[in-house]
């Protein structure tokens, strides 16, 4: 892999394979691991045997985790600091099992993941595979530590890795492994097991242990992958098993060698740590590097430039804090307000010598200057910028962009030499020699360059495109044939090779490449011509740019989302040759949006509506932007009516058009009037369908609910866990609590003993340690109502357990305050009526507690709770939860005033509030 771009990127590899496994598999971490952590390294576990809580899941007896039926709950396990070089999986009674191999210095990520062997992991793996499960993802990082962490790739550096996925057999938990061979050794009473395993035919290996350097045994054995080796043999009763080395020898050369581990306490690493708010961090040092580190991350709510910022309003001149500040903008597009913050690091780098020790502003400055077409000083900022090792090879290939762009390509050949030198492997440099040396008329130096670059990268596709050119006329032919089978039909390809040709001014040959992409696709992605566009612009040819202009306008927009700053730069010029550029304007806006440029993003959009105000989606995404970031619903509301109202078989649109009338309270009857007017929609999407059965069960009409419940095999989406599973619920809990009203106690036992299972079309099952006190609560009461005294006082019993402590409740699987209300309805039930009154009293304090606290999501959430389309007041949110609290706490207390006050009070401002809604009607 190697970086194109010409600033330094977040670099992140992963392998991923999902294996197919049954109940008795057992995950194959190295020896030395002791340790695993969690997703976002925010919790930590003890490993293979896990005597803390680890995902909300008590394994305090001691419970031994790297078997996949004690796992009941989705769970990751990774780990980051073994000295060995595998990582893998085994089935112990099918004596088979799947094991990575890689360096463990540049690959030392290992983490396995599961959905849990539980009905809610059960459930995913119906869902996720061909043969209903269960599988486990088996993940491995190369240049990475592990999930949550990334390394930095610079301009142009290429990094090479080898990793091996392989099957072996009868070993169990391998000791060590290489890619040739596996060994497992284990003592049971005074024998020690030896078993060892090789990928390849090794005729005449030696398996040899030792103890204390001394061979008690070795064995002659033909290997092969279908054949593996076990001995169990005698030894001394009172051996320590440190002292043992078992080892595999062909030919003299180890194919894999096992030291037993010494027995010592390793330290069980810390859980990673939220970022600190940047004013509560001290220094411009850790500001800098938490900015640089939720750039690397991409943090959801967390933003490097208040860190940045923050650091700048310290100290104006910081070199570090500027020079990053500028790159963040010039990745933005933001290049005149990138550029002043390079000068800044500069000035502060020369302030005493002329000649600084780290040349990064400078060649970033060179950048800046290039997008802004002012070449002459790029070039002065690229030059100096040379002066630093670190920076020659990307900046003497961007002198020799721009040499070639003056058609001086001499120099341009001189300073490419000069790049490739300190880069071997910059591929960009060697396909811009090869056309530096057709240019010159260098046509058998170009070609043998052409041959030689293509043995280190055989899809370096402009390296192959230049063989094109150079062809004979009689091979031309079966050379472009050859070229497009081997870079596809992916148009990004062909614009990425393109925009190499363009930077160096060859704008012909850009133009070929682009006519040749035209080839492959009968509807062409709309970029394409904006860059011809571009292309003919910037050689003079401006009627020429205009005629591609028009024909980009009039490409279907549909994928077409431009995050290239070449592609903005395309844009504009699209604008400003064409002014009625209606779809460039709203691409430009799109890609705006996406850098959270949002300003430039609305104008952008607003003069693409005025051009043509019949393309539906401008209207969508203005409506967004005036929503979530001008915080104007009625302007919002508008535009997302104009949309829909431009096309009507946009299903996601309706959807996001119901969420905004949802937003605002729209009654729920005109919101199903609405919604059941399309029909193919609800079909449609998931979510669609969904919504008609939440409003059914605000409505009343639990039977129409559960009817169309019954109808649909529901496919969850990651953090849209238990919307469905919670209709459910809630139609039959409604259900009975209306039966044991009438009295009919049968009826209400039959729909709450229909809540213990999900039906499988839900698509999820229960999640372990799953709160259904209020299921309890009613099925006691409906038991009482049958006179059968010892089932309702064994179910109040259930209703009574659980965590009594309220919390923000902000997660599917965070206990919800009304399991708390319904543990002190079930005590007052079996009279324990100061217990009640804890729990009453407990969620009113926390509600007046916390009303006024100040709240947001937590740093380390790996998902959202809800599906975000618009933007949420956390504050309100916070205040909706605290009142619901307040209100569920005086109804307990029977206060039925100031229950009914605050649960009112949460309705006038959510009208959808389902829990307020429900206790409201207790108290009818």
């Amino acid at each position: 892999l190697y970086n194109r771009t010409p600033h330094p990127q977040t670099f992140l590899w992963w392998a991923n394979p999902a294996v197919h496994v049954n109940d008795d598999y057992q995950s194959v971490f190295p020896p030395d691991v002791n340790a695993v952590f969690d997703h976002g390294k925010r919790d930590v576990s003890t490993f293979p045997i896990a005597t803390g809580t680890y995902y909300k899941v008590d394994y305090s007896k001691g419970v031994d985790i790297s078997r996949y039926k004690n796992i009941p709950v989705p769970t990751s396990y990774m780990t980051i600091t073994s000295k060995y070089n595998f990582v893998g999986g085994y089935e112990n009674d099918t004596k088979g099992g799947l094991l990575h191999v890689a360096n463990h210095h540049i690959s030392p990520g290992k983490k396995q993941w599961t959905w849990g062997n539980g009905d809610f992991g059960k459930a995913w793996d119906r869902n996720l595979t061909d043969e209903d499960g269960p599988y486990i993802e088996l993940m491995c990082g190369v240049y990475t530590d592990n999930q949550p962490d990334f390394s930095w790739i610079m301009p142009y550096e290429e990094r090479t890795f080898n990793q091996y996925f392989m099957p072996y057999r009868d070993l169990g938990v391998v000791k060590n492994a290489t890619k040739d061979a596996m060994v497992n050794l284990e003592f049971e009473d005074d024998t020690a097991i030896v078993k060892a395993y090789c990928t390849g035919e090794y005729n005449g290996t030696s398996v040899i242990l030792k103890q204390n350097d001394v061979v008690i045994m070795e064995e002659i054995f033909d290997f092969s992958p279908e054949i593996s080796f076990v001995k169990v043999i005698p030894i001394n009763t009172n051996f320590v098993p440190q002292e043992f080395c078992l080892s595999v020898v062909y030919n003299s050369q180890t194919l894999v060698k096992y030291q037993t581990e010494t027995n010592v306490i390793r330290p069980i690493p810390e859980a990673a740590r939220p970022a600190k708010h940047p004013k509560e961090i001290t220094n411009n040092e850790q500001l800098y590097l938490t900015g640089l580190h939720l750039e690397q991350y991409r943090h959801a709510t967390y933003n490097p430039e208040d860190y940045y910022n923050e650091a700048l309003k310290r100290d104006l001149g910081d070199i570090r804090n500027n020079n990053a500040m500028g790159l963040l903008l010039m990745r933005k597009g933001q290049f005149s307000k990138a550029e002043s913050y390079f000068r800044a690091a500069i000035s502060t780098l020369t302030e005493r010598n002329p000649n600084p020790y780290d040349g990064e502003a400078y060649f970033n400055l060179g950048l800046c200057l290039k997008f802004q077409y002012r070449f002459d000083k790029a070039y002065n900022a690229f030059y100096k910028s040379t002066w630093n090792a670190a920076w020659q090879d990307a900046a003497y290939f961007n002198l020799a962009q721009l040499s070639a762009l003056e058609n001086n390509f001499v120099v341009a050949l001189d300073l490419t030499n000069r790049s490739i030198i300190r880069n071997y492997h910059n591929h960009k440099a060697r396909h811009l020699k090869v056309a530096i040396l057709r240019k010159l008329g260098q046509t058998e130096n170009a070609k043998t360059l052409i041959e030689e670059s293509l043995t280190i990268d055989a899809f370096n596709f402009g390296v192959l495109f230049e063989r094109c050119i150079l062809s004979i006329d009689s091979e031309k032919e079966k050379e472009r044939k050859l070229f497009k089978s081997l870079i596809t039909t992916n148009i990004h390809n062909y614009l990425e090779y393109s925009l190499d040709y363009s930077m160096a001014g060859l704008f012909d040959e850009a133009l070929e490449l682009l006519e040749m992409a035209l080839e492959c696709t009968d509807e062409p992605y709309p970029m394409i011509f904006y860059f011809m566009g571009w292309f003919a612009s910037q050689k003079g040819l401006k009627e020429k740019a205009i005629e591609n202009f028009v024909k980009a306008e009039k490409m279907n927009p549909a994928y077409c989302f431009p995050n290239r700053l070449e592609e903005m730069l395309a844009l504009q010029c699209a604008i400003s040759e064409k002014s009625d550029c209606s779809m460039a304007n709203y691409y430009l806006g799109n890609f705006w949006y996406a850098n959270r440029q949002y300003q430039e993003a609305v104008d952008c959009w607003e003069k693409s509506r005025i051009i043509n105000p019949d393309f539906p989606t401008v209207h969508r995404n203005l409506s967004l932007a005036y929503y979530n970031k001008e915080n104007n619903s009625e302007k919002a509301l508008l535009e997302l009516e104009k949309a829909f109202s431009l096309d009507r078989t946009d299903a996601r649109v309706l959807m996001e058009l119901d969420q905004l009338y949802k937003k605002q309270n729209k009654s729920f009857e005109k919101r199903l009037q609405f919604l059941e007017l399309y029909p193919y929609a609800l079909a449609y999407r998931d979510d669609l369908y969904l919504e008609i059965i939440v409003l059914y069960n605000h409505l009343g009409n639990y039977e129409k609910a559960l009817d169309l419940l019954s109808r649909r095999k529901f496919h969850p989406w990651e953090g849209g866990e238990g919307k469905v599973t919670s209709q459910y619920l809630f139609a039959h809990t409604e259900i009975a609590k209306v039966a044991i009203k009438m009295k009919d106690y049968t009826k209400a036992l039959y729909h709450l003993d229909a809540t213990i299972d999900y039906p499988w079309n839900l698509g999820e099952g229960k999640l372990l340690g799953t709160q259904e006190n209020d299921i309890f609560y009613w099925k006691g009461c409906a038991y009482e109502g049958l006179n059968e005294k010892e089932k309702a006082v064994e179910c109040w019993i259930k209703a009574s357990y659980g965590l009594s402590e309220p919390s923000a409740a902000i997660f599917y699987n965070d206990q919800q305050p009304d399991k708390i209300f319904y543990q002190g309805m079930a005590l007052l039930k079996l009279d324990r009526n100061g217990e009640a009154f804890s729990r009453f009293n407990k969620l009113k304090d926390y509600g007046e507690e916390h009303v006024f606290d100040t709240v947001k999501i937590d740093y380390f959430a790996v998902s959202l709770p809800d599906l975000q389309i618009w933007a949420d007041d956390l504050q309100k949110r916070n205040t909706l939860h605290c009142w619901y609290l307040m209100g569920l706490g005086y109804l307990g207390l029977g206060d039925i005033t100031k229950a009914n006050e605050f649960l009112s009070k949460v309705i006038e401002v959510d009208a959808y509030h389902v829990g307020s809604l429900i206790h409201l009607a207790m108290n009818k």
